[in-house]
């Protein structure tokens, strides 16, 4: 299907980007919630709704295409291969254009009924309006202490304050998509980003949902991925653990020394043998192990950086270019 353009006659008050990745059974719901909500409002400057899709192998691309066929504000990225959600919503805000910017997924696990209320607490002078999840509901109990957890570690080590309990649901201002455009970071953690970046931030509780349909992209490789993008990108706790663990590690070494020394040539009672021996090298290399794995995580990301490929390929479209921006 041959992309096709509609240009913007004037600006648009509200952006909506859906990364999407096998969301078939949620694509068509989707819409027609956000089009009862969005309608209704009567934004002067109207809305667009951006789908990415993020290399899906069902249908979900053709819907979106047969969808933007019929309503041109319907705009759809499609992903040359599967790069990530966090990736697939910097190709989303890379691309807005509206004067406010919800992001949203599309499992309608967050209700697209809440957006009216975000974008009040923004006309109220906030330039993020970001959803606390109050409960969570289809999950299992891993997945949510998994999460607490993760929340929590990184509130406590980060040098910034990155809200507990909060997914990427969210309206944002302009300022700050402007902001987003200018950091070029490989490794994405887009609620931190937002967090960095400051203004004036609040939120909305509300009930998260379970999944309407489909099953989750996010396995728990992907969620431990996002887990280290974010402890890496915001905090420098882990490196001074490594040097921390090796002093202490260095300590012991050295009691445990003075203590067979003392054995061997004052109280004779030093017993030859290979389970001390074995214990000490295995301990010793074990934290070595540990501290290099730390210190290439953080090599590994400042390597992406330096090689600076693009974020994402773009196979198809009916968005225009997006402006030129500094070189990521």
């Amino acid at each position: 299907m041959q992309p096709v353009a509609f240009p913007s006659a004037r600006p648009v008050d509200l952006s909506v980007i859906i990364p999407i990745y096998n969301e078939e059974a949620n694509i068509g719901s989707l819409y027609e919630r956000l089009r009862s909500v969005l309608d209704p409002m009567a934004l002067p400057g109207g809305y667009e709704l951006i789908f990415v899709n993020d290399g899906s192998r069902d249908q979900s691309l053709a819907l979106v295409q047969t969808l933007a066929l019929r309503d041109p504000r319907v705009r759809y990225l499609d992903f040359s291969r599967n790069f990530g959600h966090q990736i697939a919503v910097t190709a989303g805000l890379d691309r807005a254009e509206g004067q406010a910017v919800c992001i949203i997924d599309a499992d309608l696990q967050d209700p697209p009924e809440l957006i009216p209320q975000l974008l009040q607490k923004l006309q109220e002078g906030y330039e993020v309006v970001y959803a606390k999840r109050r409960s969570r509901q289809g999950e299992s109990a891993a997945k949510k202490l998994t999460a607490k957890l993760f929340y929590r570690v990184l509130a406590s080590i980060t040098h910034i304050s990155i809200p507990v309990d909060t997914g990427d649901f969210r309206v944002i201002s302009r300022k700050v998509v402007e902001a987003l455009r200018r950091m070029p970071e490989q490794n994405k953690f887009i609620r931190g980003q937002i967090s960095w970046i400051g203004y004036r931030q609040t939120y909305l509780e509300y009930d998260r949902a379970e999944r309407a349909g489909g099953e989750t992209g996010y396995t728990y490789r992907k969620m431990l991925k996002l887990a280290l993008d974010g402890i890496t990108a915001f905090s420098d706790v882990p490196l001074k653990a490594a040097t921390v663990s090796g002093f202490i590690v260095s300590g012991i070494a050295f009691l445990v020394m003075l203590y067979t020394l003392y054995s061997r040539f004052v109280t004779k009672e030093y017993e030859p043998g290979w389970p001390s021996l074995m214990v000490s090298i295995l301990f010793l290399g074990g934290v070595q192990l540990i501290a290099v794995g730390i210190i290439g995580e953080y090599i590994a990301r400042l390597s992406a950086n330096v090689r600076q490929r693009p974020l994402y390929i773009v196979s198809d479209s009916n968005l225009p270019e997006p402006p030129a921006q500094p070189q990521r």
